[in-house]
C-alpha cells in the first residue's frame, strides 16, 4: 500500500474513532485532562462527573509559534514507556522511506500533526488518538480501551 493511501486511510479511521468516542461517552466534551506519565494513564474529566481513564502513549508535541512537531519517540520529556506507538511511526517511516517520520524535528501544519497521530493510532491499533493544549505546545497522544468511572482514584 503506497503511503499516501494508507495516511488517508489512517485519518479516516482516526474520523470514525473520534465520533464514537465523542457519542459514547463524551470524548470532544471533556472539561479537563491529565497524564500521569509514571502510570502510563489518560484521565477525562467529564461533565457529568465521571472520569473516563485510558492507557497512554505519546505521539509527540507541536508548537503552534514556530510549526515545530518534536517526535515522542526522542523526546527529552516523554518517559521510554510512552514512546512505543511513536517507535512505530519512525520504523515505519524507516521502511517506507518518510523522512518527516524520522526526523526527531519536523516543520509542520497542525493537520500534519493529525495525521502522525492517525498512523500511530492505526499502526498500534489504539482505540484513538487526543490533542490537548499544554499551556503553549500541543500534546499528541493515543489512547487505549477506555474505562468510565465514578471518581478518580
Amino acid at each position: 500500500m503506497e503511503v499516501e493511501k494508507f495516511i488517508e486511510g489512517s485519518i479516516e479511521g482516526l474520523r470514525i474513532q473520534t465520533d464514537a468516542h465523542d457519542k459514547t461517552w463524551g470524548l470532544g466534551s471533556a472539561k479537563t485532562w491529565n497524564v500521569d506519565q509514571d502510570k502510563g494513564l489518560i484521565f477525562w474529566s467529564l461533565e457529568d462527573g465521571r472520569i473516563a481513564v485510558a492507557p497512554v502513549q505519546i505521539i509527540g508535541t507541536y508548537n503552534p509559534k514556530d510549526r515545530s512537531f518534536l517526535w515522542g519517540w526522542d523526546h527529552p520529556s516523554v518517559l521510554k514507556p510512552l514512546q512505543q506507538h511513536s517507535r512505530l511511526v519512525k520504523e515505519y517511516g524507516e521502511k517506507h522511506g518518510v523522512k518527516l517520520f524520522t526526523s526527531k524535528k519536523v516543520h509542520v501544519s497542525e493537520d500534519q500533526a493529525w495525521e502522525f497521530s492517525a498512523v500511530a493510532s492505526r499502526l498500534a491499533e489504539a482505540n484513538g488518538a487526543y490533542r490537548a493544549d499544554a499551556g503553549g505546545p500541543l500534546v499528541y497522544m493515543t489512547f487505549g480501551e477506555i474505562e468510565l468511572r465514578n471518581q478518580r482514584p
